[in-house]
Protein backbone atom coordinates (compact mmCIF):
# COMPACT_ATOMS: atom_id res chain seq x y z
CA UNK A 1 0.00 0.00 0.00
CA UNK A 2 1.27 3.46 -1.08
CA UNK A 3 1.82 5.30 2.29
CA UNK A 4 1.04 8.50 0.90
CA UNK A 5 -1.95 7.86 -0.13
CA UNK A 6 -5.62 7.60 1.60
CA UNK A 7 -5.93 3.54 1.80
CA UNK A 8 -9.77 4.05 1.28
CA UNK A 9 -9.09 5.83 -1.89
CA UNK A 10 -5.87 5.74 -3.58
CA UNK A 11 -6.58 8.24 -5.82
CA UNK A 12 -6.11 10.74 -3.20
CA UNK A 13 -3.63 11.60 -0.55
CA UNK A 14 -3.87 10.46 2.88
CA UNK A 15 -5.55 13.05 5.27
CA UNK A 16 -2.89 14.21 6.81
CA UNK A 17 -1.11 14.49 3.90
CA UNK A 18 -4.29 16.15 2.24
CA UNK A 19 -4.83 18.56 5.22
CA UNK A 20 -1.44 20.28 4.97
CA UNK A 21 -1.50 20.92 1.44
CA UNK A 22 -5.05 22.03 1.21
CA UNK A 23 -4.10 24.85 4.18
CA UNK A 24 -1.23 25.75 1.55
CA UNK A 25 -3.83 25.59 -1.40
CA UNK A 26 -6.61 28.03 0.25
CA UNK A 27 -4.07 30.37 1.53
CA UNK A 28 -2.51 30.83 -1.81
CA UNK A 29 -6.10 31.22 -2.83
CA UNK A 30 -7.33 33.37 -0.52
CA UNK A 31 -4.36 35.70 -1.38
CA UNK A 32 -5.24 35.60 -5.08
CA UNK A 33 -9.22 36.89 -4.22
CA UNK A 34 -8.12 39.42 -2.02
CA UNK A 35 -6.11 41.65 -4.87
CA UNK A 36 -6.60 45.20 -4.66
CA UNK A 37 -9.83 45.89 -3.61
CA UNK A 38 -10.38 42.15 -1.71
CA UNK A 39 -10.47 41.49 1.95
CA UNK A 40 -10.10 38.58 4.11
CA UNK A 41 -10.80 38.02 7.43
CA UNK A 42 -11.66 35.06 9.98
CA UNK A 43 -15.51 34.57 10.98
CA UNK A 44 -16.70 32.11 13.60
CA UNK A 45 -13.97 28.99 13.01
CA UNK A 46 -13.90 29.66 9.25
CA UNK A 47 -12.05 32.44 6.85
CA UNK A 48 -14.03 34.67 4.19
CA UNK A 49 -12.83 36.64 1.37
CA UNK A 50 -15.08 38.78 -0.31
CA UNK A 51 -13.89 41.15 -3.20
CA UNK A 52 -16.62 43.08 -5.17
CA UNK A 53 -14.56 43.81 -8.23
CA UNK A 54 -14.51 40.28 -8.73
CA UNK A 55 -17.77 38.61 -9.98
CA UNK A 56 -16.48 35.24 -9.81
CA UNK A 57 -17.28 32.32 -6.76
CA UNK A 58 -13.81 31.92 -6.17
CA UNK A 59 -13.34 35.53 -5.08
CA UNK A 60 -16.78 35.45 -2.98
CA UNK A 61 -16.43 32.46 -0.79
CA UNK A 62 -15.59 30.83 2.67
CA UNK A 63 -12.70 27.86 3.40
CA UNK A 64 -11.51 25.81 6.41
CA UNK A 65 -14.47 25.46 8.92
CA UNK A 66 -12.52 24.01 11.67
CA UNK A 67 -13.98 23.59 15.24
CA UNK A 68 -16.82 21.65 17.01
CA UNK A 69 -20.53 20.81 15.30
CA UNK A 70 -22.17 23.85 17.09
CA UNK A 71 -19.31 26.53 16.36
CA UNK A 72 -19.47 25.15 12.37
CA UNK A 73 -23.49 25.22 12.77
CA UNK A 74 -22.76 29.06 14.47
CA UNK A 75 -20.17 30.38 11.63
CA UNK A 76 -22.53 28.76 8.51
CA UNK A 77 -25.29 31.28 9.94
CA UNK A 78 -22.96 33.97 11.09
CA UNK A 79 -21.37 33.79 6.94
CA UNK A 80 -25.14 34.35 5.61
CA UNK A 81 -25.09 37.21 7.24
CA UNK A 82 -21.71 38.69 5.71
CA UNK A 83 -22.43 37.34 2.60
CA UNK A 84 -26.10 39.44 2.84
CA UNK A 85 -24.49 42.51 3.71
CA UNK A 86 -21.94 42.66 1.17
CA UNK A 87 -24.58 41.96 -1.23
CA UNK A 88 -24.20 38.89 -2.52
CA UNK A 89 -26.96 36.40 -4.21
CA UNK A 90 -25.01 33.37 -2.76
CA UNK A 91 -23.09 32.52 -0.06
CA UNK A 92 -20.42 29.85 -0.53
CA UNK A 93 -18.15 27.58 1.12
CA UNK A 94 -15.36 25.28 0.03
CA UNK A 95 -15.16 22.17 2.49
CA UNK A 96 -11.88 20.71 1.78
CA UNK A 97 -9.68 18.01 4.13
CA UNK A 98 -9.37 21.68 6.42
CA UNK A 99 -13.33 21.66 7.15
CA UNK A 100 -14.78 19.01 9.38
CA UNK A 101 -15.62 16.04 8.19
CA UNK A 102 -19.32 16.43 9.73
CA UNK A 103 -19.73 19.51 7.40
CA UNK A 104 -22.20 17.29 5.14
CA UNK A 105 -24.45 16.46 7.96
CA UNK A 106 -24.08 20.36 9.60
CA UNK A 107 -24.78 22.30 6.16
CA UNK A 108 -27.56 20.18 6.09
CA UNK A 109 -29.01 21.03 9.11
CA UNK A 110 -28.65 24.46 8.31
CA UNK A 111 -30.05 24.52 4.86
CA UNK A 112 -27.00 24.87 3.27
CA UNK A 113 -26.66 22.43 -0.48
CA UNK A 114 -23.90 20.53 -1.46
CA UNK A 115 -23.97 22.44 -4.94
CA UNK A 116 -20.15 20.83 -6.26
CA UNK A 117 -18.08 17.92 -6.02
CA UNK A 118 -14.24 19.15 -7.16
CA UNK A 119 -11.25 18.21 -7.02
CA UNK A 120 -7.53 19.77 -6.33
CA UNK A 121 -5.07 18.78 -8.59
CA UNK A 122 -1.40 19.15 -8.74
CA UNK A 123 1.17 19.54 -11.90
CA UNK A 124 3.52 16.88 -12.75
CA UNK A 125 4.42 16.67 -16.12
CA UNK A 126 5.87 20.07 -17.28
CA UNK A 127 5.55 18.60 -21.09
CA UNK A 128 6.39 20.23 -23.95
CA UNK A 129 5.11 23.99 -25.30
CA UNK A 130 5.41 25.20 -28.65
CA UNK A 131 5.71 28.63 -27.36
CA UNK A 132 2.52 30.65 -28.69
CA UNK A 133 1.46 32.13 -25.45
CA UNK A 134 2.18 35.36 -24.51
CA UNK A 135 1.54 37.89 -21.98
CA UNK A 136 -1.69 39.98 -21.72
CA UNK A 137 -1.63 43.61 -23.09
CA UNK A 138 -4.23 45.85 -22.46
CA UNK A 139 -5.98 45.70 -26.17
CA UNK A 140 -6.43 42.02 -25.28
CA UNK A 141 -8.68 42.77 -21.82
CA UNK A 142 -11.72 43.52 -23.51
CA UNK A 143 -11.61 39.73 -25.66
CA UNK A 144 -10.26 37.92 -22.19
CA UNK A 145 -13.60 39.18 -20.54
CA UNK A 146 -15.67 38.48 -23.73
CA UNK A 147 -14.55 34.96 -23.24
CA UNK A 148 -15.07 34.77 -19.75
CA UNK A 149 -18.29 35.83 -20.00
CA UNK A 150 -19.57 33.26 -22.91
CA UNK A 151 -17.80 30.42 -20.53
CA UNK A 152 -19.73 31.23 -17.89
CA UNK A 153 -23.22 33.96 -18.51
CA UNK A 154 -22.24 36.69 -16.88
CA UNK A 155 -24.59 39.87 -16.73
CA UNK A 156 -23.42 43.20 -18.12
CA UNK A 157 -22.52 44.71 -14.32
CA UNK A 158 -20.97 41.16 -13.81
CA UNK A 159 -18.38 41.59 -17.07
CA UNK A 160 -17.71 45.38 -16.12
CA UNK A 161 -16.75 44.38 -12.92
CA UNK A 162 -14.28 41.30 -14.26
CA UNK A 163 -13.01 44.28 -16.63
CA UNK A 164 -11.77 46.14 -13.77
CA UNK A 165 -10.86 43.08 -11.89
CA UNK A 166 -8.90 41.71 -14.73
CA UNK A 167 -7.37 45.43 -14.85
CA UNK A 168 -5.82 45.21 -11.50
CA UNK A 169 -4.33 41.89 -11.82
CA UNK A 170 -2.40 42.48 -15.29
CA UNK A 171 -0.57 45.16 -12.79
CA UNK A 172 -0.56 42.32 -9.66
CA UNK A 173 3.23 41.04 -10.00
CA UNK A 174 2.11 37.65 -8.02
CA UNK A 175 -0.07 37.22 -11.18
CA UNK A 176 -0.41 35.39 -14.56
CA UNK A 177 -2.06 36.38 -17.25
CA UNK A 178 -1.49 34.95 -20.92
CA UNK A 179 -3.48 34.76 -23.91
CA UNK A 180 -2.57 32.91 -26.97
CA UNK A 181 -3.81 34.58 -31.19
CA UNK A 182 -6.01 33.25 -33.06
CA UNK A 183 -3.97 32.87 -36.44
CA UNK A 184 -5.34 35.25 -39.22
CA UNK A 185 -8.05 36.54 -36.70
CA UNK A 186 -7.23 40.07 -34.96
CA UNK A 187 -8.80 38.59 -31.44
CA UNK A 188 -7.30 36.17 -29.14
CA UNK A 189 -7.93 32.02 -29.50
CA UNK A 190 -7.78 31.78 -25.26
CA UNK A 191 -6.25 32.80 -22.31
CA UNK A 192 -4.90 31.57 -18.96
CA UNK A 193 -4.72 33.01 -15.20
CA UNK A 194 -2.75 32.17 -12.89
CA UNK A 195 -1.64 33.54 -9.44
CA UNK A 196 1.91 32.36 -6.89
CA UNK A 197 1.95 32.80 -3.07
CA UNK A 198 4.04 31.40 -0.38
CA UNK A 199 5.47 28.98 -2.75
CA UNK A 200 1.59 27.55 -4.22
CA UNK A 201 0.90 28.18 -8.05
CA UNK A 202 -2.55 27.99 -9.00
CA UNK A 203 -3.89 28.08 -12.22
CA UNK A 204 -7.28 29.41 -11.54
CA UNK A 205 -8.77 29.72 -15.19
CA UNK A 206 -8.27 28.77 -18.54
CA UNK A 207 -10.55 28.98 -21.31
CA UNK A 208 -10.18 28.63 -25.39
CA UNK A 209 -12.61 29.83 -27.90
CA UNK A 210 -14.94 26.90 -28.98
CA UNK A 211 -14.08 27.08 -32.25
CA UNK A 212 -10.19 26.59 -31.53
CA UNK A 213 -10.48 23.55 -28.99
CA UNK A 214 -8.46 20.24 -29.37
CA UNK A 215 -5.27 22.45 -31.45
CA UNK A 216 -3.57 22.42 -28.61
CA UNK A 217 -4.20 25.86 -27.45
CA UNK A 218 -5.08 24.88 -24.13
CA UNK A 219 -2.28 22.02 -23.19
CA UNK A 220 0.09 25.73 -24.45
CA UNK A 221 -1.47 27.80 -22.52
CA UNK A 222 -1.50 25.61 -18.64
CA UNK A 223 2.31 24.55 -19.56
CA UNK A 224 3.59 27.72 -20.38
CA UNK A 225 1.88 29.50 -17.28
CA UNK A 226 2.87 26.00 -14.62
CA UNK A 227 6.30 27.34 -16.28
CA UNK A 228 6.42 30.89 -15.38
CA UNK A 229 4.62 30.09 -11.78
CA UNK A 230 7.69 27.86 -11.19
CA UNK A 231 10.07 30.97 -12.76
CA UNK A 232 8.51 33.37 -9.96
CA UNK A 233 8.91 31.01 -7.13
CA UNK A 234 6.16 28.25 -7.10
CA UNK A 235 7.32 25.15 -5.51
CA UNK A 236 4.31 23.54 -6.76
CA UNK A 237 1.24 24.12 -9.28
CA UNK A 238 -2.02 23.04 -8.70
CA UNK A 239 -5.65 23.91 -9.96
CA UNK A 240 -9.56 23.09 -9.33
CA UNK A 241 -11.38 21.00 -10.80
CA UNK A 242 -15.27 19.64 -11.42
CA UNK A 243 -14.82 15.76 -10.08
CA UNK A 244 -15.37 13.95 -13.66
CA UNK A 245 -15.84 16.57 -15.73
CA UNK A 246 -14.50 17.92 -19.02
CA UNK A 247 -12.40 19.99 -16.81
CA UNK A 248 -10.62 17.58 -14.74
CA UNK A 249 -9.87 15.21 -18.11
CA UNK A 250 -8.30 18.42 -19.58
CA UNK A 251 -6.21 19.04 -16.41
CA UNK A 252 -5.20 15.09 -16.32
CA UNK A 253 -4.14 15.69 -20.32
CA UNK A 254 -2.27 18.50 -19.66
CA UNK A 255 0.03 17.04 -16.60
CA UNK A 256 -1.97 17.09 -13.49
CA UNK A 257 -2.62 14.23 -11.07
CA UNK A 258 -5.73 14.53 -8.47
CA UNK A 259 -4.93 15.09 -4.99
CA UNK A 260 -7.98 15.43 -2.84
CA UNK A 261 -11.73 16.64 -2.97
CA UNK A 262 -13.23 20.16 -2.62
CA UNK A 263 -17.10 20.16 -1.82
CA UNK A 264 -18.73 23.34 -2.52
CA UNK A 265 -21.54 24.35 -0.21
CA UNK A 266 -24.49 27.07 -1.02
CA UNK A 267 -27.01 29.28 0.52
CA UNK A 268 -29.07 31.19 -1.55
CA UNK A 269 -29.33 34.61 0.46
CA UNK A 270 -32.62 35.59 -1.22
CA UNK A 271 -33.91 32.41 0.69
CA UNK A 272 -33.41 34.07 3.81
CA UNK A 273 -34.81 37.39 3.12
Amino acid sequence: MDPLHDPDDETLLDPRQARDLAGLVETARLASAVVRYGVSTRVGVGTVVLNQDNPLPVANHACALWGTGAQVAGTLMELEQVFAEAGRSEAVVYASPTTVGEIEGIADDALWRAVEEQVVLLHRDRGFSRGVARPVEDRDLEGVVELYADETGLSEEGEQRLARHLGHRADENRAVLLVVDDPGVDRIAGFVQGFVERGVGLIEQVVVRPGRRRRGYGHDLVTEAAEELRRMGALLVAGHAEEGGTAQRFAEATGFEVAYGVTAYARRIDDLL
